[in-house]
């Protein structure tokens, strides 16, 4: 599970990376002052960026259920095939989301990759607890 968390911090800092340079583009482009970064006006930002900007955002929220479970699971020494399994899924599928999010921005793919991504994130938790379970408890 470390190695996909470990893509999963990879994936966050490319597109950490990607917002940087269109912001640096922009502000050089004349498109944005430098300004509108104190509040991060999105009413003057161009759209690409604001598309960064949310997918930057968003691997800032479902993903905190996937290094929960697995600093848990590595933790604990619950890891399985299938967990790590799912834990690669989770990060493939947020790799799509990421990929569909920062260029064609088609919602319906994006949704279904998110989907995928959360289900993954269910039976990661699910198999986590299933492995508890069958362990002694003091």
């Amino acid at each position: 599970m470390i190695y996909a968390m470990f893509a999963m911090i990879l994936l966050t800092f490319t597109v950490a990376g990607h917002l940087l340079k269109l912001r640096i583009a922009a502000v050089k482009a004349g498109e944005v002052k430098l300004s509108a970064f104190r509040l991060n006006d999105a009413n003057v930002m161009p759209t690409k960026m604001q598309q960064a900007a949310r997918n930057y955002s968003n691997l800032f929220e479902m993903p905190v259920f996937f290094y929960a479970a697995g600093t848990i699971a590595v933790a604990l020494g619950l890891q399985n095939p299938a967990m790590v399994l799912f834990a690669w899924a989770f990060v493939a599928a947020r790799a799509v989301h990421s990929w569909i999010h920062l260029t064609s921005n088609n919602v319906i793919h994006r949704l279904q990759a998110f989907m995928a991504g959360n289900i993954c994130i269910l039976l990661i938790w699910l198999l986590i607890l299933w492995e508890y379970s069958g362990r002694p408890h003091y």
